[in-house]
């Protein structure tokens, strides 16, 4: 079994060592620098870049430079897709992102983690678990969305949340670690 079929089985796997993960993640990186280093009226050569290094995207797909992420092919955004300035998506599993979703500053979207064992650890073992993120939702600056985590449709995650585990739909929720504090009109 390779390192990339392990990460995707949720196996714990090497992603400081493999040559083919270390590969891919240069291949986006190279396509990252282009796409922030593009003027802010090239707008259609942005979209572009997105469109050749996200899985999919819908046509109406804006991330404010500077964006960095592991692959990108792991990243799928649906219609009406807008994040703002310095989004980071560590894309060792898939990240799914809904319609008109909406995403402040300085947002942080893990899959990876690493183990507690130390020599795991150091060996650099990883593993990867999705992050779901429903349609209508909004995503307050400075948010870390953890590893395995889903957040419902018509949710709201306020400004500065650390997001340890699921979020219900319609619910604003706020705090480190991020809670539930109420229910929102469907």
């Amino acid at each position: 079994m390779t390192e990339k079929e392990k990460c995707r089985a949720g196996l714990l796997y090497d992603a400081n060592y493999d040559p083919q993960l270390l590969a891919e993640r240069r291949a986006a990186k190279e396509l990252l620098y282009d796409y922030n280093r593009l003027r802010p009226s090239e707008e259609a050569e942005r979209l572009a870049l997105l469109k050749r290094l996200l899985g999919r995207t819908g046509e109406q797909c804006i991330i404010e430079p500077p964006f960095a992420c592991d692959y990108g092919y792991n990243i799928e955004v649906g219609e009406n897709f807008f994040a703002n300035f310095n989004l980071v998506i560590l894309d060792g599993a898939r990240v799914t992102i809904g319609d008109n979703a909406f995403i402040a500053p300085n947002v942080a979207i893990y899959t990876a983690g690493h183990p507690l064992d130390v020599e795991q650890r150091n060996r650099g073992l990883e593993y990867a678990r999705p992050v779901t993120i429903g349609h209508n939702v909004w995503i307050g600056g400075n948010v870390v969305i953890l590893p395995g985590v889903t957040i419902g449709d018509g949710s709201v995650v306020g400004a500065g949340s650390v997001v340890t585990r699921d979020i219900p739909p319609h619910s604003l929720a706020v705090g480190n670690p991020c809670r539930v504090i109420r229910k929102l009109n469907e």
